[in-house]
């Protein structure tokens, strides 16, 4: 089995702006989507708002420039992720068109394979 990650993507101000009915109809969703992928799901987690992200780069004389804010100013950001176990990418996209994101106007997913290393 091969490994997945779905990153999760969309408009921090429309996630922001939802209504609690919104914001349970979404959690909904992704407790459904867990409950059909069952144990091929091994990790995932819902991020903190980009505003709470430390970038960490090369700065000056070899001492890592540390700085508040996410890697890129986008207007999308990176919300959440899952890590999945898969016989194939089928099997994933068949699994992430369901996550409530790919339906809504202002978000998606992004699924990359993991190497590995094993």
């Amino acid at each position: 089995m091969a490994k997945y990650l779905i990153l999760i993507y969309g408009d921090e101000k429309e996630w922001a702006a939802a209504t609690p009915e919104e914001r349970k109809q979404k959690e909904a969703a992704h407790l459904a989507f867990m409950a059909a992928a069952g144990s091929r799901v091994v990790g995932g987690e819902e991020l903190m708002p980009p505003d709470t992200a430390t970038t960490v780069r090369r700065g000056d004389a070899d001492r890592p420039a540390v700085t508040d804010g996410p890697f890129l100013e986008t207007k999308e950001v990176l919300g959440g992720f899952y890590v999945l176990e898969a016989a194939d990418l089928d099997e994933v996209i068949a699994l992430a068109a369901t996550l409530p994101e790919v339906a809504a106007a202002h978000s998606g997913v992004e699924i990359r394979p993991l190497v590995d290393h094993s």
